[in-house]
C-alpha cells in the first residue's frame, strides 16, 4: 500500500512553468512505477508521463514531449512533473499514479493514486 499526495498546482500564463510534486508513504517507493495523468473537464483521464523504478527509463504523451520532464528521488520518495511551455490546453487536475508492475499508459492499471492538483493556464 502507498498513499500518494500531490502539490505545486496552480495559476501560469501560456509559456510559463510549473512543478508538481508527489510524495509517497507506506511501502518502499522505489518499488513502483510512478506516472503523472491529468483529466480536463469533461475529458476522460489521460497519461502524461512515467517512471520505471530506477528513474532511467521514462515515457511521455506526445502532446507534452519536450515540454515535461518526469523524474523521481527514492531517497525522498518523491516523484517530480516539470512543466514547460504551458498552454491553455495542459488545464486539467493532474493526477500521481503508482503501478506495483505496470508502466503503460492506461489510467485503470495503476494501483494508487493521489487526490489531484489543478493546474490552470491562461490565455
Amino acid at each position: 500500500q502507498v498513499h500518494l499526495v500531490e502539490s505545486g498546482g496552480g495559476l501560469v500564463q501560456a509559456g510559463g512553468s510549473l512543478r508538481l510534486s508527489c510524495a509517497a508513504s507506506g511501502r518502499t517507493f522505489s518499488s513502483y512505477v510512478a506516472g503523472w495523468f491529468r483529466q480536463a473537464p469533461g475529458k476522460e483521464r489521460e497519461f502524461v508521463a512515467r517512471v520505471i523504478w530506477g528513474g532511467g527509463n521514462t515515457a511521455y504523451a506526445n502532446s507534452v514531449k519536450g515540454r515535461f520532464t518526469i523524474s523521481r528521488d527514492n531517497a525522498k520518495n518523491t516523484v517530480n512533473l516539470q512543466m514547460s511551455s504551458l498552454k491553455p490546453e495542459d488545464t486539467a487536475v493532474y493526477y500521481c499514479a503508482a503501478s506495483n508492475n505496470y508502466y503503460g499508459p492506461q489510467a485503470s492499471q495503476y494501483d494508487y493514486w493521489g487526490q489531484g492538483t489543478q493546474v490552470t493556464v491562461s490565455s
